[in-house]
């Protein structure tokens, strides 16, 4: 991996975090309430830094197809089981 994607991959992490802290209720008033839509955003967002974590920096972009597919997979299953979780 060249220090250029290391960098961009980096930032677009350090984006998603900022961006989440930015949507977070409490920042903007002193009643927290649930929130689907935002639950649901943060989720995807975190679904994503995890995809880039495990691909990038854990060389997973670079390993066999079935790997690759395993692992998304299992990112699938586990985000579809804490969303829904969420829901009940």
């Amino acid at each position: 991996m060249t220090d250029k994607t290391v960098t961009r991959t980096w930032l677009v992490l350090v984006a998603i975090t900022v961006g989440s802290w930015w949507l977070a209720p409490a920042q903007y008033s002193d009643t927290l309430r649930a929130s689907v839509p935002i639950t649901a955003l943060v989720l995807a967002f975190t679904l994503i830094k995890s995809r880039l974590i495990i691909r990038q920096f854990m060389e997973v972009r670079s390993a066999p197809p079935w790997l690759k597919l395993a692992t998304d997979g299992w990112l699938a299953v586990l985000f579809g089981g804490i969303f829904a979780i969420y829901l009940i």
